[in-house]
């Protein structure tokens, strides 16, 4: 009798053990895209928010939240240090993967191209891989879509 009560554990500790393999692959198939195949950080904490309403009403559904991105510099010997945010992380119904900068009074964004060569441009050489960076304004209630390409000009530092 005790040689099938072995058995019988043992194969509930296998069915349970299977379950649980099953379980873990499934919970990776059905994670977004973006968490297997971008190399973007994702903060899984997203407060309540209007933006995180506007964003949502728009179509749009957060992947992240609020990210700070540390940065270094050394120069001659002397350390000095800074930091990028990205507000949140995006995707639209076509999965594509957006950054998202949220307008601030203190430091608007001038619509020219140096304006967003300046501030945009990091954005879009740390991550290459996301579909653009939308620059949401609130107070205009309003989502700009700003995308990034080489320009086809010359650019090895010769005069033609």
């Amino acid at each position: 009798m005790g040689g099938r009560a072995d058995l019988f554990m043992m194969a509930i500790i296998g069915i349970l053990i299977i379950i649980g393999i099953i379980s873990l692959l499934m919970r990776w198939y059905q994670k977004p895209i973006i968490d297997r195949s971008l190399n973007i950080p994702f903060n899984d904490y997203i407060p309540e928010h209007p933006a995180v309403d506007f964003l949502q009403s728009k179509g749009f559904e957060v992947m992240g939240g609020r990210i700070k991105i540390p940065l270094y510099f050394e120069v001659d010997h002397e350390d000095y240090f800074s930091r990028l945010f990205i507000d949140y992380v995006v995707t639209d119904e076509e999965g594509a993967v957006y950054l998202v900068k949220t307008a601030k009074k203190r430091l608007p964004l001038e619509w020219t191209g140096s304006s967003l060569r300046d501030r945009l441009l990091p954005y879009f050489l740390l991550y290459p891989d996301c579909a653009g960076v939308l620059y949401m304004d609130l107070n205009e209630r309003e989502i700009r879509h700003i995308y990034f390409e080489w320009d086809e000009e010359e650019w090895n530092g010769y005069d033609s």
